[in-house]
């Protein structure tokens, strides 16, 4: 695993130990950049199931301003916490252990709004659909922003959930994106 693009192309990132987490492969890491971006001007970013922090750090990277990663796995956070000072980027990281759902609840309470919100949590346990709902339900979204959602190939999320319509989807063998916009964007990526 490496940082794809930016300042930090060609960094090395370390997966986390054990088989607890599954990476985004390199080759999905571009696909979904590819459609969001490929490059940033500043904006916040939530990795909400950090594992190795690669989604996150890469935002950063493209130039987001700030990330937020949140891991419920100790393994995880130390591996996000080497990521990130292996790519020089710990002035712009926030790094937690909680669960998704808390964490959410405690960025209710920082009144924090994001450009960019990856959801890739293990794909036995999706709660995907409650999550983009509650995201939508207390503005945590940018109006310019999008949630990434990756999951099985065979989860189909809905085309609506709330305020936030799902603008793109795309396959790649047992991994599926699902990305989310404000309706009123009103545009296709």
């Amino acid at each position: 695993m490496r940082v794809i693009s930016g300042s930090c192309k060609g960094r090395p990132l370390q997966a986390v130990p054990g088989m607890s987490t599954r990476p985004t492969t390199d080759k999905v890491k571009e696909a979904i950049f590819n459609m969001i971006g490929p490059y940033f001007s500043g904006g916040i970013v939530l990795d909400l199931f950090g594992g190795s922090g690669g989604l996150g750090i890469e935002a950063l990277s493209r130039g987001m301003e700030r990330a937020i990663f949140v891991d419920h796995d100790m393994k995880a956070v130390q591996t996000i916490r080497k990521n990130i000072e292996t790519c020089g980027l710990t002035e712009r990281a926030e790094i937690y252990r909680n669960d998704a759902e808390r964490a959410l609840k405690a960025i209710v309470k920082r009144q924090l709004r994001f450009h960019l919100i990856f959801l890739d949590p293990p794909y036995k346990k999706q709660k995907l659909q409650a999550l983009i709902s509650f995201i939508d339900e207390h503005g945590l979204l940018e109006r310019t922003g999008y949630v990434v959602a990756e999951h099985s190939h065979d989860v189909e999320l809905p085309a609506q959930i709330r305020k936030l319509t799902k603008i793109k989807h795309e396959v790649y063998g047992i991994t599926a994106v699902s990305i989310y916009a404000c309706a009123e964007k009103g545009e296709s990526i």
